[in-house]
């Protein structure tokens, strides 16, 4: 879009805030004319720009380019639709036939909650998912229906995170998520990648967003650092930054203790799903990169007659919140809390992003083809 302008969009000291309702059409427009039916467009969408309201830039429309740019590789498509591959009263292996995971994962939660709702627990096992975006999305759903779980992931084909005390790659950002409903509250949602940072705040870092943490990385020389670089290497002009082209690699996050659940994800996700760890020795090429994802649901009124679970979840909340501040006016959060905050603020303000991420998106609406009219109308 010649100049960017538009009111959806303000650029202000080199960023760019574009309102949140202006942001998902555009997404979606992106994806439709990418290939995908509307319905499916407007989920990636949705999913998209909800990882950015609440604060997981990471795991937004950043990655919208690298999507389009998957999809005309042949490493996702449009339109797919699970394949149980094997079933019992209270299980689900199922294969996503690499179909997008906002559309394949939601059809695998929706299995397991199903079976949790008549047999009070389920657990689904999801191979060769294609990136299953924010994964609090997929505890947020269960808990729309009463439903705690916990889901683990792991991320074939992909080498970005070092175990502690190495400097080679040996597996990736591998996210674990739990979460439970409540009555009359939001759920509350546990979701972190077992690494220092996921790799999409890499990226954001990369594009001039958010600063990382000073052990985030380690480059090729054993130092830790908070510079993205060593994650990618020199980027060609106009091509996609590949977290698997550097020198360096990812930490996990809380020495060994991070780096052994950094572990027993590609053990569930990867290994018990079927779908693959991120690599075996001997193999001379990368194994083709997907999502597997173990997860567990439990129907809350499987367990208690009455109200009691949500009793004790609401008196806890309030025995955790009520703990003196480290700093004055200070406050303790739940999990999730956060995150519902970061929403607020951001649907009244707009969703903040580098002029580089602006860049990449403005880039994928050239790549499938749309003109600056289509842009301008989508944003509204």
């Amino acid at each position: 879009m010649s100049g960017a302008a538009h009111a959806a969009v303000r650029h202000t000291d080199g960023h760019v805030h574009v309102d949140a309702s202006a942001m998902e059409r555009l997404v979606g427009a992106i994806f439709e004319h990418a290939g995908c039916d509307a319905e499916e467009a407007r989920r990636i969408a949705r999913r998209l720009t909800g990882a950015n309201l609440r604060g997981h830039d990471s795991h937004g429309v950043l990655r919208t380019r690298r999507y389009v740019e998957w999809m005309e590789e042949g490493k996702v498509f449009a339109g797919r639709r699970i394949k149980v591959e094997r079933e019992t009263e209270v299980l689900a292996v199922v294969d996503g036939d690499y179909g997008f995971g906002q559309t394949v994962g939601e059809q695998t939660v929706d299995l397991g909650v199903a079976k949790a709702r008549r047999h009070g627990v389920a657990v689904t096992a999801l191979k060769n998912s294609g990136h299953l975006g924010r994964i609090g999305d997929w505890a947020e759903r269960a808990a729309e229906s009463n439903c705690a779980s916990i889901h683990m992931v792991n991320v074939r084909g992909s080498l970005i995170v070092a175990p502690y005390g190495a400097i080679e790659r040996r597996g990736s950002t591998s996210p674990f998520c739990a979460g439970v409903p409540r009555p009359d509250a939001p759920p509350i949602i546990h979701d972190f990648a077992t690494s220092v940072v996921a790799e999409g705040k890499a990226m954001v870092a990369l594009h001039g967003g958010k600063p990382l943490p000073g052990d985030a990385l380690v480059d090729a020389d054993g130092n830790y650092t908070s510079d993205p670089l060593p994650l990618y290497g020199e980027t060609p002009p106009g091509q996609t930054p590949n977290p698997n082209a550097g020198p360096g690699a990812l930490n996990p996050f809380g020495l060994h203790k991070g780096s052994g659940l950094n572990f027993f994800m590609e053990m569930f996700g990867g290994a018990l799903t079927g779908s693959g760890t991120a690599a075996a020795p001997g193999e001379t090429g990368m194994r083709r990169f997907c999502n597997g994802m173990f997860s567990i649901y439990m129907q809350v009124d499987a367990f208690h007659d009455d109200d009691w679970f949500a009793r004790e979840v609401s008196a806890y909340v309030e025995y955790w919140k009520a703990a003196r501040p480290l700093r004055a006016g200070g406050e303790v959060l739940v999990p999730g809390e956060k995150e519902r905050m970061t929403m607020a603020e951001r649907l009244e303000s707009g969703l903040p992003l580098s002029e580089g991420a602006w860049e990449d998106i403005l880039a994928a609406t050239e790549k499938v083809g749309m003109s600056d009219a289509e842009v301008e109308a989508a944003l509204g």
